[in-house]
């Protein structure tokens, strides 16, 4: 059974805290960061032996690209996603066509070291936000729905599912919610004929949403992630999504207004997320996983369908997956080379 709640670990091999943790019914996935990457042989020895320990853990990364890459030495560095927006103004064609394959080289290179889906694509706009920038794949959504569809479509042809992120639009707030409180205060009218447009067009390919720390506060009190409004009557009720709802990481400053980890993690759940992360923080993982001890586990089928084809392989060093992704890789490597 996969629980609630979403954590991470120090290194790059699992203590006895770590397996003890693991072994929590309220735990359901687990996050790699860059400090738990060595090689691609390690990562995939880290992941079997997660399994060995919990055989129905969710493991997740942030393999955007660009600047949000934690698999790196030994893995393809993939562009930013803005790179393609660039290109599409002059060569749509190509452009989507390199989407689509940055998308399935991306997710057949997390698969393969027993990741089951990253935390992928951010289909905000790249309008003010100082933390979201070039990770968007353009400024505007005409541009934005064509390209991310695309990039939606390799990582599906690789056997990955989706995370679109950060509902209901986090590019159009200044403030990274990192290390700040972030507030949007347009109209519910203007986020949705704009930032919310992505969301709504990719919905029928997106597996999983995660909500912006961010206070729409002309349209809700509460972040995002923490609204049943945005949540409940938006997105389950108005909008028909069925898919995962990941909170963004509860540690985060943004979420701070929630209160401690406890309080928290029972915001973004009693919301309606179907799962809460509390990334980079051990002690506040404990708490928030003491304070879900006796909740109900979360739709066990909706979560189900983020398990990730991962292959049957013994990883060496170096990835090698066959000819057509050395194919992509060196094509995928060029474009970003030639930037």
């Amino acid at each position: 059974m996969i629980g609630a709640l979403m954590l991470d670990i120090a290194g790059t091999t699992l203590t006895p805290e770590d397996i003890e943790l693991l072994q929590a019914p309220q735990v359901g996935g687990m996050i790699l960061f860059a400090r738990n990457i060595e090689s691609p042989a390690q990562v995939r020895a880290l992941t079997d032996h997660m399994r060995q320990i919990r055989p129905d853990i969710l493991i997740a990364v942030d393999q955007e690209g660009g600047r949000v890459q934690r698999l790196r030495n030994g893995f393809t560095l993939l562009p930013a996603m803005g790179r393609f927006g660039e290109l599409y103004q002059t060569q749509p064609k190509q452009a989507l066509e390199l989407a689509e394959q940055c998308g399935w080289l991306m997710a057949s290179e997390v698969l393969a070291v027993g990741i089951d889906f990253s935390f992928a694509p951010v289909l905000d706009l790249n309008a003010i936000s100082d933390v979201i920038g070039d990770r968007a794949f353009a400024q505007n959504i005409d541009d934005i729905i064509p390209l991310a569809r695309a990039f939606l479509n390799g990582m599906h042809l690789a056997g990955m599912a989706c995370t679109g992120k950060h509902f209901p639009g986090h590019g159009s707030v200044k403030a990274d919610s990192h290390i700040a409180a972030a507030i949007d205060s347009r109209s519910y009218d203007d986020i949705y004929q704009q930032d919310m447009q992505s969301f709504i067009q990719l919905m029928p390919q997106l597996d999983a949403l995660m909500p912006a720390h961010v206070i729409y506060d002309q349209v809700d009190p509460n972040p995002a992630g923490f609204s049943p409004y945005w949540i409940q009557q938006v997105l389950r009720q108005e909008l028909k999504f069925d898919g995962v709802l990941f909170s963004d990481d509860l540690s985060m400053q943004a979420a701070c207004v929630a209160g401690g980890a406890d309080a928290r993690i029972k915001a973004a759940l009693d919301a309606g997320c179907d799962m809460g992360l509390v990334c980079n923080d051990r002690d506040a993982a404990c708490i928030a996983l003491e304070a879900i001890q006796d909740l109900p586990l979360p739709n066990q089928a909706r979560l189900e369908r983020m398990r990730g084809q991962i292959p049957n392989i013994s990883i060496a060093e170096k990835l090698d997956l066959g000819e057509h992704w050395k194919t992509v890789k060196t094509r995928i490597e060029a474009f970003k080379n030639n930037m």
